[in-house]
Formats: C-alpha cells, structure tokens, sequence
C-alpha cells in the first residue's frame, strides 16, 4: 500500500505544473524581454507613454485593473493583454515570462 502511495505522489508531482510562485526567472533576461515593452512602458518612471510607467509596479496594492499586483495577476495581464496592450500569451515562452515578472520586480 505504502508503495501505490509513493507512485501515485511522483506521478502527480511529476504531471503537475509548477506553482507560478515557484517559478524563478532571471531578472537580466527578463531586461532583454523588456525591450519589447518599452515602446509602451517606462521602466524607469511611473510616467505614463503610451502604458503606465512600471516602476514600483510590485510595491503598489493594485494593478490598473484592481487586481492585486502578485505573480498570478501580472501573468494574466500579460497573457490577456487588454486597453491597447497585445496579448503575450502566444508571443512569449513560460521561460521568457519568468524572466520579465523577475525583471519587473527590480523596478
């Protein structure tokens, strides 16, 4: 019985995808994915161009849309896109998104 157990929790430890909080990203590359989004967004100001300025974005409560600003709500506004942003979801790679939300949390 013991052993079934084990199986079973490898299987699903295994199958399952990882936590959005577990996923770790480099924060450099995620300066190079960046360069995608700086032709709408300032990085260093809250300046708005034609998006918000991102700066402290990850100190301020809430994003544009109330949400509260955490991992899981900026990977939906990326994916999702919306008021004149693309959707990413097709566009960048569950790496290079990892990346950009690290880099986003240095600003």
């Amino acid at each position: 019985m013991r052993h079934l157990y084990l199986i079973t929790s490898l299987i699903c430890a295994t199958l399952a995808p990882p936590a959005l909080s577990q996923t770790k990203g480099d924060a450099q590359a995620g300066k190079d994915v960046f360069e995608q989004c700086a032709v709408c967004h300032n990085a260093d100001s809250t300046v708005k161009k034609i998006g918000p300025g991102l700066k402290g974005l990850y100190k301020q409560k809430k994003l544009s849309d109330g949400k509260a600003v955490n991992d899981a709500n900026v990977t939906i506004k990326l994916n999702e896109g919306g008021k004149g942003m693309p959707p990413y979801k097709d566009i960048l790679s569950d790496e290079e998104r990892a990346n950009l939300i690290a880099y986003l949390k240095t600003l």
